[in-house]
């Protein structure tokens, strides 16, 4: 069944869907116009529905979002049956009130000096639109269902999928 949402309850489904898996392939262009992507933890979609991102100000992403500030967040999570492909833009937030306010210990991993790091910047994606898989059934009942599409000749429909217009 496809659906499209708008408004309030698609940030809400948006951010249902991104924290049951908040890992993402981070999608830009490189300088050649190249596809490229990287995993990176979401920190929190807000209630405008913006995807944000802690990263090093000096980063090889942060030089592609300057050139073209255009991405593709991609969510995928297999085990769940959770998919979200996300077009947004992106804006670098170097406000330390912000930083403080969405760090976890956690990112002491990448960030050894903390909120105190110099190259410590956020990034926020201006979410436009997103595109969602979402089957709330197991592997096996959903491999069930595409057999008993194909024995009965029909053609076998998401459970849950459709369009969100974010912003």
């Amino acid at each position: 069944m496809s659906q499209q949402l708008n408004s309030d309850d698609a940030v809400k489904k948006f951010k249902e869907l991104v924290e049951s898996v908040n890992i993402c392939m981070f999608t830009t262009l490189d300088d050649s116009n190249s596809i490229f992507s990287r995993p990176m933890s979401t920190v929190k979609i807000d209630d405008e529905g913006n995807a944000w991102f802690f990263t090093n100000e000096y980063s090889e992403k942060i030089q592609e979002v300057s050139r073209d500030n255009s991405v593709t967040l991609i969510y995928a999570h297999p085990g769940k049956n959770v998919y979200v492909s996300v077009k947004g833009s992106c804006t670098i937030v170097l406000n330390k009130k912000q930083i403080q306010e969405l760090w976890n210990p956690l990112l002491k991993a990448w960030f050894p000096l903390g909120i105190d790091d110099p190259k410590l910047c956020l990034i926020k994606v201006t979410t436009e639109d997103a595109h969602y898989w979402n089957s709330h059934s197991s592997k096996m009942i959903v491999y069930f269902k595409m057999l008993k599409a194909i024995a009965n000749k029909e053609r076998y429909e998401e459970q849950d999928a459709g369009k969100l217009k974010l912003n």
